[in-house]
């Protein structure tokens, strides 16, 4: 009964991990290119009482054995890196990428980060920047007469001017991929995510090749998270916890019986 009370606990602090991530999720249903977590689980070791193939007096071996586990831990939250809905904005600044990569914005400290936030400004330099301020990177300045921005599926940004009919190509912008996508480091927030040693380095390239997404002007790209799946998550996760404060309960019971039973 002792050993109840410790496993049931531990799936109590696993299922309240699971709750705050939720909760994360749906915090961030409409956060532009935000992914969703999902936390993932692992039981704990088990206490061997009888090994399975063990030989008895009468020289047959047991099929199954004895064993006992100590409950479940997490092994790790997942970013789930699938495609979010399309907004149409018509801002020619709003950029989504259509498939794989990342935008990459230039920090103060001199870092780059990466985003799938494609909401993009510019100041009175004609700087491309994010909403914190962050320039894109490789940089790209938008002349101040440029009557119309066009930015292509390949990244190529063109601007018509006063008394030029035709379109000047201006710069390109370029976006990356990783092996593993899932193991970026979100610490920063606002959005942003850098590199360490579980995603591996960047890989850049034109949007459109190497296997990289495309450009789409004028659009946005939403939250993955499915607020109708978060529920249901969050229903089994509650309902986890009750079950496993239940037995907390029951085996609290057990050991007042048992300190209740007089010779």
């Amino acid at each position: 009964m002792i050993r109840s009370l410790f496993t049931a606990s531990t799936g109590m602090i696993a299922q309240q991990l699971n709750i705050d991530t939720i909760a994360n999720n749906l915090a961030n249903v409409n956060t532009t290119g935000f992914k969703k977590s999902r936390v993932n689980f692992q039981d704990l070791i088990y206490e061997t009482i009888k090994p399975a193939g063990a030989e008895t007096a009468a020289g047959t071996t047991i099929p199954e054995g004895i064993q006992v586990g100590h409950g479940v831990r997490p092994s790790s939250i997942a970013k789930l890196h699938t495609q979010g809905a399309a907004i149409q904005t018509g801002n020619p600044f709003d950029l989504r990428i259509e498939g794989e990569g990342f935008f990459q914005v230039t920090l103060p400290d001199g870092r780059t980060a990466y985003t799938r936030d494609g909401a993009f400004k510019v100041n009175a330099d004609g700087e491309v920047l994010t909403a914190d301020g962050y320039p894109m990177e490789p940089a790209i300045n938008i002349p101040n007469d440029s009557e119309v921005v066009s930015i292509g599926p390949d990244g190529t940004v063109s601007v018509i001017q006063p008394g030029n009919d035709s379109a000047t190509a201006i710069g390109n912008i370029q976006i990356v991929r990783f092996p593993n996508p899932a193991g970026l480091d979100a610490r920063l927030g606002r959005n942003l995510l850098l590199e360490n040693e579980a995603s591996g380095a960047p890989v850049p390239a034109t949007p459109g090749l190497d296997g990289l997404g495309t450009i789409s002007q004028g659009f946005l790209e939403n939250s993955n998270v499915q607020v109708v799946e978060e529920i249901l998550q969050m229903i089994i996760a509650q309902r986890a916890y009750e079950a496993n404060s239940k037995v907390i309960q029951t085996a609290d019971e057990m050991l007042q019986t048992a300190n209740n039973v007089r010779r």
